[in-house]
């Protein structure tokens, strides 16, 4: 497989996204994770409303461009998310990464589909569904 198809416009385009969604002090859950097989890595931050879900995030990424994709469609969807939700979700992309099947109900996922065929990609996958569980299980 051509890495042409794995770095699409769309999965460019993404990572440019990500810069609305800057880390800042004040999100009080913040977790860190980085992939094993490619080094990329992000810190990402959250905030949660009265119920317990994602209020705000915020990432700040030093990860290839399906690193920064993956990111900039976590953040695009989880506001009003709870941790048990991105846990599920988390456990259903690895699945879907590892073993193929239907997409995982997340926004997006579909434009980084290609990186299933890249297995030193799917830690890059992973990263704000990892860094999201642990910044929610030590906060």
């Amino acid at each position: 497989m051509s890495a042409v198809v794995l770095y699409t416009p769309e999965v460019l385009g993404l990572a440019i996204e990500l810069a609305a969604y800057s880390l800042a002090d004040d999100l009080a859950f913040q977790g860190e994770a980085r992939s094993k097989s490619c080094g990329s890595a992000i810190v990402l931050g959250l905030t949660l409303d009265a119920e317990g879900a994602v209020e705000r995030v915020g990432v700040k990424s030093h990860a290839c461009a399906i690193g920064q994709a993956s990111a900039a469609i976590f953040a695009q969807s989880v506001r009003g998310m709870t941790g048990a939700q991105i846990r599920s979700a988390r456990d259903a992309i690895a699945v879907w990464l590892d073993q193929g099947g239907a997409t995982p109900d997340w926004p997006g996922l579909e434009t980084i589909a290609a990186a299933r065929a890249y297995p030193a990609r799917h830690g890059a996958v992973m990263l704000p569904w990892t860094a999201a569980t642990q910044a929610l299980s030590t906060g």
